[in-house]
């Protein structure tokens, strides 16, 4: 199935356990090389895998969060992965994986969204314009022009350069397609928390101190309130704390393979 996907495998090819971990939206499995390499999860086995549209890969007929969730579930049990790692959209798609039974094991969530209004509103803009397919398509163009230069200055020196290019690979009638399909299934559920808690997953909620995803306060408390559910916030970080702390970010995948070893 996964052929010929962008995939990035790290840590020995018999470890116990095996991670999938899973990008953001407009990202590669570039993003978790600053995971993949801590000391952290040396003895884990971890298969990133870019989710397919992104960076220039080339997207399936359907890109509903529903499907992006069967295609990971599948490649999960390809690959013998018995926790997911989940990045932005990552997570989101983590979540679904979950909520629609596709996934029994723990999720690392990192920065997912949980309602329409903590979304980035650049992104509720360009779904705007979405309407207008021409019109969002030029407009994405425009973006995806710009999105280095911008992002270099969120992203850590020495990476910058690198992982700002790589978003710029994106293809923007693809990333039309696909933030539309997003946004309706945010409309469909108006707040993922109820669905991720009582989907029963084991799972770490993480966010960098100064996150540019939202997060209610009502929110926060109903994610406290769920038994299963880790809220962690990492300090000196923001959406892409596996980048900015990417030790702090093993550290959580180290223990959610404890839970998976616990049960």
């Amino acid at each position: 199935m996964s052929e010929s996907w962008d995939v990035r495998r790290a840590g020995p090819a018999e470890a116990p356990h095996r991670a999938l971990m899973i990008p953001g939206g407009l990202c590669t499995t570039e993003f978790y090389a600053d995971v993949m390499a801590e000391p952290a999860v040396e003895g884990l086995g971890m298969v990133a895998a870019t989710m397919p549209g992104f960076g220039g890969t080339s997207a399936p007929e359907d890109v509903t969060l529903a499907n992006y969730a069967r295609l990971m579930a599948g490649l999960a049990a390809e690959s013998g992965c018995d926790v997911v790692v989940g990045h932005s959209l990552g997570a989101n798609v983590a979540i679904e994986m979950a909520a629609a039974g596709l996934f029994p094991g723990p999720l690392v969530l990192l920065s997912p969204t949980f309602s329409r209004g903590d979304e980035a509103k650049f992104l509720g803009v360009m779904n705007t314009v979405g309407r207008v397919p021409v019109l969002s398509t030029a407009a994405w163009a425009t973006m995806l022009k710009l999105l280095p230069r911008a992002m270099k200055h969120e992203l850590p020196p020495g990476r910058a350069e690198a992982l700002a290019a790589d978003m710029g690979h994106n293809d923007p009638e693809t990333c039309r397609r696909i933030v539309r399909r997003y946004y309706e299934y945010l409309d469909l559920h108006p707040s993922l928390v109820a669905r991720l808690c009582d989907s029963g997953a084991t799972a770490w909620v993480v966010r960098g101190d100064h996150d540019e995803i939202g997060l209610t306060d009502g929110e926060r408390l109903e994610l406290e309130a769920c038994p299963r559910i880790h809220m962690v916030t990492v300090p000196d970080a923001g959406h892409a704390v596996l980048v900015e702390q990417s030790a702090r970010v093993a550290d959580v995948v180290v223990e959610a393979v404890a839970a998976t070893s616990g049960a």
